[in-house]
């Protein structure tokens, strides 16, 4: 029961309705008899918004686009690997003070290291956002080798160079000797359901696909890398797991991942039935 002991937490994006985090994070709250509820902030003004975290006493938030970077200056403190990832996608309020953290990578490489070991692998990554720099830092913490790609050549090769890893345009993909693949790009996305990330015939080269997009769970990219004979990762994996290490940093407990789990695909169900 909500009531003036209840602990607030709560998602900072824009667009956020969709976000199934309220439902995981929510369900853990339940099942451990924690008194807290987590909600969907829709932010117009980040900086007015993070004044409100601290006025309110909010216990923390996860961040998510377009604010994982832009965060960052509005903070008293960044965790170590949040720093050097340069994006946060969790704060924890402690009295007033807020850190800084990037549970993504975390989430990224629990999903990848499920289908296959990294170390001494290549991996592509398209898209050179938040998303990609955790993914990337992951990638380099398991012994792996990442080149980089976006649309807009320059954030590639600027994200290249704070991480030390490689850029490609993306007419140039063919040439990329990649045999694992992230997509940390919207494209696919509902309602853009038709929308794929690069041309389906390279796929073949590829062991393991990935795609963060979770909505819809199947996005065009994963079905067809599975119809070329490749292990696939949806997106919903990588969020459970980056959740479960949010939910332990707010709360100090362990997290009941399947529980979470569990709301999040039952969550995903009910909004493609809608």
């Amino acid at each position: 029961m909500i009531n003036g002991h209840t602990k607030i937490f709560g998602i900072l994006g824009r667009p956020v309705a969709h976000s199934l985090s309220p439902a995981m994070h929510n369900a853990a709250c339940r099942h451990l008899g924690v008194n807290a509820i987590y909600v969907a902030f829709p932010v117009t003004d980040l900086a007015q918004a993070v004044s409100g975290l601290r006025g309110l006493g909010l216990g923390g938030v996860s961040v998510t686009i377009p604010f994982k970077e832009e965060i960052i200056p509005l903070l008293d403190e960044l965790d170590p690997q949040a720093a050097r990832i340069g994006a946060v996608n969790t704060v924890v309020n402690r009295d007033g003070w807020l850190t800084g953290y990037n549970t993504d990578w975390l989430g990224a490489m629990t999903a990848l290291t499920a289908k296959i070991s990294l170390k001494g692998r290549h991996v592509l990554i398209l898209g050179a956002g938040g998303a990609s720099r955790a993914i990337a830092f992951g990638i380099f913490h398991k012994g792996g080798q990442v080149t980089l790609t976006d649309i807009d050549a320059a954030r590639a090769a600027a994200l290249a160079r704070d991480l030390g890893a490689s850029a490609i345009p993306p007419e140039a993909l063919d040439r990329c000797p990649a045999t694992i693949l992230v997509n940390a790009t919207p494209v696919g996305m509902t309602p853009d359901v038709d929308g794929i990330p690069l041309n389906p015939d390279l796929l073949t080269r590829f062991e393991v696909v990935m795609d963060i997009v979770y909505q819809p769970l199947q996005t065009r990219l994963l079905r067809e890398a599975q119809a070329r004979g490749a292990a696939t990762i949806d997106g919903l994996q990588m969020l459970i797991h980056q959740g479960a290490a949010q939910f332990e940093l707010f709360t100090g407990l362990d997290a009941p991942a399947e529980v979470m789990a569990q709301a999040a695909y039952e969550a995903l169900r009910e909004k493609e039935r809608v």
